[in-house]
C-alpha cells in the first residue's frame, strides 16, 4: 500500500477505522472499549472522525470534552502505552508526512494528559472528575 499524507476526511476515517480495528482485537484494550461502547461503535467512530478532523485538519467539526468519558475508566499507564503503540503502528502503516507526525505527537500528549488527570482523580477521590 502506498503511504500518503493525511489531507482530508477520508484519510482521517482510514486512520480511525484501522486503529479501532486493532483495538477491538487487542487482548488488553478490547474489553475496556467494549464495556463502555457496547454496540454503539458507529456513533463512537463518527465522534472520533470529527475529533481527529478537528485536530489534524483544522476543520472544526468536534464539540466536546474528550477527557470526561475516560475519567473513571479502570485504566492505567499500561493501557495508555498499548493505546499509543497501536496508534503509532496504524499511523506508520498508512501515512507519512507532517500530519502523520502531528497525529502521533498529539496522541502522545493526549495520553500523557489523560493519564495524569486519571491519577489525580484516583488520588483525590473527593474531587469531581467532570
Amino acid at each position: 500500500m502506498l503511504k500518503a499524507n493525511i489531507i482530508n476526511i477520508n484519510d482521517v476515517k482510514l486512520l480511525v477505522d484501522s486503529f479501532y480495528a486493532k483495538v477491538k482485537e487487542d487482548d488488553l484494550l478490547a474489553k475496556i472499549f467494549d464495556d463502555v461502547i457496547k454496540d454503539n461503535w458507529p456513533f463512537h467512530l463518527e465522534k472520533m472522525y470529527r475529533f481527529w478532523q478537528t485536530i489534524l485538519l483544522d476543520e472544526h467539526t468536534y464539540n466536546g470534552r474528550p477527557f470526561v468519558p475516560h475519567a473513571k475508566l479502570p485504566i492505567d499507564k499500561i493501557h495508555f502505552d498499548r493505546w499509543l503503540e497501536l496508534f503509532y503502528l496504524t499511523v506508520d502503516e498508512n501515512f507519512v508526512g507532517e500530519k502523520a507526525y502531528e497525529a502521533k505527537w498529539r496522541a502522545d500528549k493526549m495520553a500523557e494528559m489523560f493519564l495524569n488527570k486519571i491519577k489525580y482523580y484516583k488520588n483525590n477521590p473527593d474531587k469531581i472528575a467532570i
